[in-house]
């Protein structure tokens, strides 16, 4: 990914940006509901006729949508979620979550020790992808020019259940202070994937891997994943399948969103003001929307309907 000997110098995102709500279309929503909740520990913060707000610690995460009869997420061959991250404040939390989800009727979670972080990884009733985990403090990172050490080890499950049961407590759902990390997304490609979130939007580069870029603000270990392990060349899920239906980024402040603005609308990129926020497709039509303020459900419920047009 050579970078043009024209090119004009990247303008750094702000460093305090965040990813903040994911919202997915699900088949059946109290189906989706009954799993967030049990499985993941979500609270319902509100709930209207084709949809739900969840969050943890009255945040809110994720806004589920009723897409009824919506056929299950792909995986293979199209652009969209790869997966969307619970980060949990502390590992006594995950070891609490990991004990509570063991002792459910369902399937075992995949896992993965990133040195950076402790994972693990499931799939929701439609197939969406999500990981819950929990990182480790930064002074025991390893960064070396620019570029942060990640890899995929075995997790000290016992350990780690072992660090909790140390906490003490029953498992509550998830606790104040969970947020969504980061965001994993299936793309076509690599080169379009540099030119729109690090050229662009200014996410710093911050580790490679064959097939994969992950890109972050502030020297966080990522924001977002992106990949094209099984999305090469690909297009969309048709509409007619459960997916991701849009994230929000969160600046802290209006300036600094509105310069991400700027640059993308400089570029070609058609961008719509719903409401305070700024919304823009990346080259795989994923929407992504700019923001500066929390989401509560009525301006998550006023962006859900909008984005229907967009």
């Amino acid at each position: 990914m050579a970078v043009p000997e024209d090119a004009e110098p990247v303008v750094p995102i702000d460093p305090a940006t965040q990813i903040g709500l994911v919202s997915l279309s699900v088949a059946d929503l109290q189906r989706s509901l009954d799993y967030y909740t049990q499985a993941l520990g979500f609270a319902v913060l509100e709930k209207g006729t084709h949809d739900a707000a969840l969050g943890a610690g009255g945040n809110l995460l994720v806004l589920l949508v009723e897409q009824r009869g919506a056929r299950p997420w792909p995986t293979d061959g199209v652009t969209g979620l790869y997966h969307f991250a619970l980060l949990l404040p502390s590992r006594a939390d995950l070891g609490s979550w990991l004990r509570h989800y063991l002792s459910l009727d369902f399937p075992p979670p995949g896992q993965g020790d990133h040195l950076v972080s402790e994972a693990f990884y499931l799939r929701d009733p439609d197939g969406h992808g999500i990981e819950v985990y929990r990182d480790r403090p930064r002074s025991e990172w390893q960064w070396n020019h620019g570029r942060v050490r990640m890899a995929t080890e075995p997790v000290d499950v016992q350990g780690m259940v072992q660090e909790a049961d140390r906490q003490g407590g029953s498992w509550q759902g998830l606790p104040s202070g969970t947020i969504i990390g980061h965001i994993h997304l299936q793309a076509g490609d690599l080169t379009r994937v540099e030119e729109f979130y690090h050229r662009l939007l200014g996410f710093d580069v911050v580790s490679t891997f064959p097939g994969a870029l992950f890109i972050s603000a502030g020297r966080y270990h990522h924001h977002l994943g992106l990949n094209t392990w099984h999305s090469a060349g690909a297009k969309p899920a048709p509409a007619d399948t459960a997916q991701l239906r849009f994230f929000t980024l969160t600046f802290a402040s209006d300036t600094a969103r509105d310069a991400v603005a700027d640059r993308l609308a400089h570029s070609g990129y058609h961008l719509v003001r719903l409401g305070k926020a700024w919304s823009v497709r990346d080259p795989w039509g994923n929407l992504l929307l700019l923001h500066t303020n929390g989401v509560d459900y009525s301006v998550a419920a006023s962006f859900s309907t909008a984005v229907a047009s967009v």
